[in-house]
Formats: C-alpha cells, structure tokens, sequence
C-alpha cells in the first residue's frame, strides 16, 4: 500500500478514532476502560510535546507542572463539592478556619473549566517568551523547565493546610451531582475525553499541515535563517510551547477525573520526564503516535509494576532505549514504513 502523507496522517487518524469509539468501549470492561482514561489523559501532555519538541525543537521537561495545574483546579472544584458547606478535610486537619481567597472560584464549574483553558495562556506564553528572548534553548530550556517543576513540588507539599501537601487532594466522587465513581459516570466521562482528544489531535494535524507548522520545521533545523528573514523566532516558539501547556492542562483535569486525585507527583521531573518517553515512542513527529505511545508505555508500566515490582523500571527504561536506538521517530516510523508513506 502506498500513501502520500496526507493520506497516511487521515488513515492514522480514522484507526485512532475506530480504536478509541469502538474497539477498546466493546473489548473492555468499566475498570480497564477507566484505566484506559488515565492513559489518554497522559496522551493530550504527549500530542503538546510532540508539537513543541518535535517539530519546534523544544525539549521541556516541565510539562508536569501544567497538567498538574489542570489537575489541581478540577480537584478543587470536586474537593469543593464533596466538602460544602464544609472547608475540605485537609484544611481541617491543618487548623485553616477560612478557605483561602484563591480558593473561592473553584467553587463555580463555569470559572473551573475557564482557568484549566485559559490560566496556562499568559502564565506559559509570558515564561517561555521570557527566556527565548534571551535565545536560551536546548539543554539549557530543559534544565530550566525541570528546575521549575521540582521547585512548584517542594513548595505544593510545603503548603499543606492549602494544597493537601504530599497527600494532595483526594476523596471526591462527584462532579455536578453526578456520581464519577460508578461504571456509568466512569464511562461518560471516558467519552468526553475521547472526544475532546480527537479534537485535540485534529486540530494540531491541521496546525502542522499549515504554513505555521512549515515555518515552525523551519524554526527548529535552521533558526537563525528565520530570525534574518524578519521572523520573531521567540513569538513562534513561546506559542507553540503555550498550545502544547493548555493541551497539558486539559490532560492533567481528565486525570483527575479518572484517578480520582492529584498528588505533588503530577508535576514532578518523574512525570515530565515519562511523558517526553510516551512521545518519543509513539513517535516525536506523529500526534497520533504520540497518543498510541502514552497507551502503550501505559499498559506496559502498569503490567510490569504488577508482575515485576523490583525490576519493572529496568524494563521500561530499556523499551525506551531500544525504540530510540532502533527506530529514532518512534513506532510511528515502523507504521510509515509498512504503509509505504511518503514523507
């Protein structure tokens, strides 16, 4: 079978969409579809990567610290209701006699949502425009992202009466009334996630397949050729790594839905650095491979962990290095070659 590109992207995306709306819904019962949603709440932080170092060149490793924003406001909004009239238990616990003012408009859905969209907007946009003014990138982006991760964990878990400290927030099960415990609310919210993720890969397929996604290939092999040809090289990078923070904050508010919790882990090095590798395996070039790689790398850590809890890490890191030595772009390279794609 050969494929130009355009077809190849529309044939990925159709097997994603069958995978996801009617094989793994029929194949799956309510406890492994709900494990399947933690997984693709991971796979929207993947496509934002995929984006900004795949085909911009940035590498960050603090991606950890949106999704946990994300996570962070839905659980609030969950802790609110589960709590009314009551301050949440952790508060309690802490001696807090007032909910604190940053608090107080989570207790609306309509401003929860609108923060988990907008909020990472000006906060990403403003840091990383900041720092690519001053022409600081690779490595050197990385280690300043990963810094920020570890310094936003050490402060959550220092504010306990506040943000839960290491426990995080925990003990909701309802959302509007609605129980999110029982297989149905599991199952509904499963569908408002796919549908908001093949949402979310559309239009980044599209964004690519513009003249914005030429010019941000362009940004990564040669920029200084596009800083002399009149372009703001730092305007172009610090939207694509916002797009890619707000893709993070939604994934981080599916998982809370589906977990049932945040912790300070969500924004940690650990998981910024485990959702550069679900990228990487599925493939730094594909959006669809990159939601594949989170599924994938997903069933494989939670099957290892349970059979081989000493060792499961060895197996992980060396899946991750025979991908990246074997197959650099990812699976989604093997697909590309057994279709006959052309690039």
């Amino acid at each position: 079978m050969n494929l130009s590109a355009k077809q190849g992207e529309k044939f990925a995306h159709a097997g994603l969409a069958l995978l996801l709306l009617g094989l793994l819904p029929l194949a799956l019962g309510p406890y492994w579809l709900n494990l399947v949603g933690k997984y693709l709440a991971f796979s929207f932080v993947a496509v934002g990567i995929v984006l900004a170092w795949g085909y911009c060149g940035i590498l960050s490793l603090g991606q950890g610290v949106f999704f946990g924003f994300g996570g962070y406001a839905m659980a609030m909004f969950l802790k609110l209701e589960a709590s009314a009239p009551e301050l949440p238990d952790f508060m309690v616990w802490s001696s807090v006699e007032q909910l604190p003012f940053w608090w107080e408009p989570y207790s609306s859905f309509g401003v929860t949502l609108a923060s988990i969209f907008l909020v990472p907007i000006p906060v990403a946009f403003i840091f990383a425009y900041a720092i690519f003014r001053k022409r600081v990138s690779g490595v050197y982006f990385a280690i300043v992202t990963i810094a920020l991760s570890m310094t936003l964990v050490v402060l959550n878990i220092g504010q306990q009466g506040e943000t839960g400290g290491a426990n995080g927030i925990t003990d909701f099960s309802t959302l509007l009334g609605f129980d999110i415990i029982d297989d149905a609310g599991k199952k509904a919210i499963y569908w408002v996630e796919v549908a908001l993720l093949l949402t979310a890969t559309t239009l980044a397929a599209l964004l690519l397949h513009s003249r914005f996604g030429k010019l941000l290939i362009a940004v990564r092999d040669r920029e200084d050729r596009v800083r002399f040809s009149g372009f703001d090289t730092a305007m172009i990078k610090a939207f694509i790594f916002t797009v890619s923070a707000v893709l993070s904050s939604v994934g981080g508010a599916m998982f809370a839905l589906q977990a049932g919790l945040v912790t300070p882990s969500l924004i940690g090095a650990v998981t910024s650095v485990e959702l550069v590798i679900y990228a990487a395996v599925g493939g730094r070039l594909s959006v669809v491979g990159a939601v594949v790689g989170a599924l994938l790398v997903g069933f494989t850590k939670s099957y290892l962990s349970e059979h081989y809890p000493e060792t499961w890490l060895f197996f992980l890191g060396g899946m991750f290095i025979f991908v990246v030595w074997v197959l650099p772009n990812g699976l989604a390279d093997l697909f590309r070659k057994i279709l006959r794609v052309k690039t």
